[in-house]
């Protein structure tokens, strides 16, 4: 019977010096896992880094342009402001040369009769001014030939 207890012992021991060497191997290929993945995540904490630094300086630049958007807008308000009262003058200068052609309108209705009355008269001082005009044009024109005569007439008389 001893050497049952023995046998077993030995297998006991076998046994165990399998499940070690199992054992073993199972951590060997655990380091090298665990190995791989703190490579892992020191490349992934480099490129976060990166990532971060890159994620600041975009964030300071968009600050920097939204401050700049600020700036321009506010100068752009007055220049909307300045393009606003042009607007309004140019809408008060439209209402008054619209009031004043209304009353022109109302005016020349309300003196029809005189101006077809000026605009008759005119044409009549007219007529009279071409015809007085035409009158001393002919005379002077009669006067003219008068005098060829006359320097023909002299001419004759030379020869």
């Amino acid at each position: 019977m001893e050497i049952i207890l023995y046998l077993s012992v030995a297998v006991i021991a076998i046994a165990f010096l399998v499940l070690v060497v199992s054992l073993s191997k199972t951590l060997k290929s655990l380091q090298t896992t665990l190995d791989s993945v703190s490579g892992t995540l020191d490349g992934l904490e480099k490129q976060l880094d990166g990532v971060t630094r890159e994620t600041t300086e975009l964030l300071h630049k968009t600050n920097n342009l939204a401050d700049d958007i600020s700036r321009k807008s506010e100068s752009l308000n007055g220049v909307i402001n300045a393009v606003k009262d042009v607007g309004n003058s140019v809408q008060r200068f439209n209402q008054s040369i619209h009031n004043v052609q209304t009353m022109v309108d109302v005016q020349i209705d309300r003196n029809k009769d005189k101006i077809s009355q000026v605009v008759q008269w005119s044409n009549v001082f007219l007529e009279l001014k071409d015809k007085w005009q035409s009158k001393k044009t002919a005379r002077i024109d009669h006067q003219m030939e008068g005098e060829e005569m006359v320097a023909r007439q002299r001419e004759r008389v030379r020869y």
